[in-house]
């Protein structure tokens, strides 16, 4: 008998319940693992047992509710307030402190929060014809996107290469009369350090421009480590001079993605961000945030999250992760070869090789091929390619077999040796510009490095070739090469 169900996302007969979850959990099972501490980005696992159960539950209680139009689905606006007042007050800000009125957003993640904090600052010149951004390069590329999203030209300021940090009279140089925003990181999520914030909010106040705190990372981590004891510098609204902090709930708050909160220091810095529209015949459109139609599932689901864990479970998952980092780097620092890139003050570990034998990219291989998943970061601007871990909670239990699984790792890399490109293929890469990548040379270079049929657990050889590349060919040739995965399954 045909199946007439089929195997595509639309058949004609409805296939059962029961079967369309099977084969989600067979999609699934080729996945990273999401629990279970093995796992250093893109997920945040505390570990506790039930939390996803309730995170679930709640975000299925409020699933089908809109945010579209807070008036007509007030649970959903009682909890939004109230996550924002959460993060306000753990940032510095709400009655009794020196930012009182500080006011926000649940946005869907980091990128829209940043997105829309230099939409706020834009919008609130309407004066300047050409507005400017100042970002360290160590920012998150968030902002490159919002500025090319935006039209909003992006001013980058070197770090320093030892300290990972902008100088802060390179930011106060950068600053011109269009300048509408000035950014600093807490912390910066590729090395895990923070900015020297009430500095870089010193400055750009005495320009009279908004300084804002990207927190996506850390805004959730660095108060409660503080609270341990942990030397961690002001940077939220305790801070003169800052405008505006992001802090996503989906990464250290430990809610389901995704929920980020944006906040100003007062409603009147908050205005420019809202786009309303009564110029048609349908409904007067006004929205906080990018989306219209916005599920109250996430924001259900995060205030479940924060209600259920409190102060004292983030106290409490702040000191495991804490003590992971210490254990992790404390791992790092065994292995002959290795060397961190900057000694631990978050929820970060990032470390480099020194030895010219032992291929960055290959022991990132080696260490998927043992179950560690980590995330490779390229070189760049005198930066060494590095590796990046983005330590949870849950990482905890695990850190004992981690220095044994890197050693070993670290051997075999050894023993295999560097990746060794052809000649004529670094020389292509070091030549080439984006404009000359044909189709055929993209689908060449994809063949020859394994790329096309799906996602690969040896990557060693494509992050070789994007390393050498010069920025922009590394841009055009991530489009082509993740291109190539996304295509319809005919």
């Amino acid at each position: 008998m045909t199946d007439t169900a089929g195997t595509g996302a639309l058949p004609v007969e409805g296939v059962p319940a029961a079967r369309v979850l099977d084969e989600i959990r067979a999609l699934r099972a080729a996945d990273r693992p999401t629990h279970g501490g093995r796992l250093f980005a893109y997920v945040y696992d505390p570990g506790v047992a039930g939390l996803d159960e309730l995170a679930q539950a709640a975000h299925a209680e409020s699933a089908h509710v809109n945010g579209l139009d807070p008036t007509a689905f007030p649970s959903l606006l009682a909890m939004e307030n109230a996550v924002v007042a959460a993060a306000a007050g753990l940032l510095g800000g709400g009655p009794g402190t020196s930012a009182p009125d500080v006011v926000g957003s649940v946005t869907s993640g980091g990128t829209e929060s940043l997105i829309l904090a230099v939409k706020a600052a834009r919008d609130a010149r309407p004066d300047l014809a050409e507005p400017r951004i100042v970002v360290p390069v160590s920012g998150h590329a968030a902002f490159a996107k919002a500025a090319h999203y935006l039209r909003v030209a992006l001013d980058p300021v070197p770090v320093d290469p030892v300290t990972l940090r902008p100088a802060v009279a390179d930011v106060a140089a950068a600053i011109r009369p269009e300048t509408v925003l000035v950014v600093a990181s807490a912390p910066s999520y590729a090395h895990g350090v923070v900015d020297p914030v009430a500095e870089i909010a010193a400055v750009a106040a005495a320009a009279g421009v908004r300084c804002h705190v990207d927190a996506c990372f850390g805004g959730w981590t660095l108060p409660w480590l503080r609270r341990l004891g942990a030397p961690v510098p002001p940077f939220d609204f305790a801070v003169p001079g800052v405008t505006s902090i992001s802090v996503d709930l989906h990464k250290y708050a430990y809610a389901p993605k995704g929920v980020s909160v944006l906040l100003h220091r007062d409603a009147g810095l908050r205005a420019p961000q809202f786009f309303a529209y009564a110029d048609w015949p349908g409904y007067t459109m006004v929205n906080p945030v990018i989306a219209s139609t916005r599920s109250g599932g996430p924001i259900a689901a995060a205030y479940a999250t924060l209600r259920h864990l409190g102060e004292d479970g983030y106290l409490q998952l702040a000191a495991l992760t804490r003590d992971a980092v210490a254990g992790l780097a404390d791992a790092v620092r065994a292995v002959d070869g290795l060397r961190l890139v900057a000694e631990p003050e978050s929820t970060v570990v990032c470390f480099t090789a020194d030895d010219p034998g032992l291929d960055l990219f290959v022991l990132v291989d080696e260490l998927t091929a043992r179950g560690w998943h980590t995330q490779p970061q390229l070189a760049y601007a005198g930066l060494p390619a590095s590796v990046h871990l983005t330590v949870t909670a849950a990482v905890a239990p695990r850190v004992a077999e981690f220095g044994p699984a890197l050693a070993e790792a670290v051997a075999a890399a050894r023993k295999a040796g560097p990746v060794v490109l052809p000649p004529e293929l670094l020389a292509l890469a070091g030549s080439l510009t984006p404009e000359a990548l044909t189709p055929d040379l993209i689908a060449g270079l994809a063949a020859g490095l394994g790329l096309g049929a799906g996602p690969a657990d040896r990557m060693a050889a494509v992050n070789t070739l994007l390393d050498a590349a010069p920025v922009r060919l590394r841009e055009r040739l991530l489009v082509e090469f993740v291109g190539l995965l996304q295509r319809p399954a005919w």
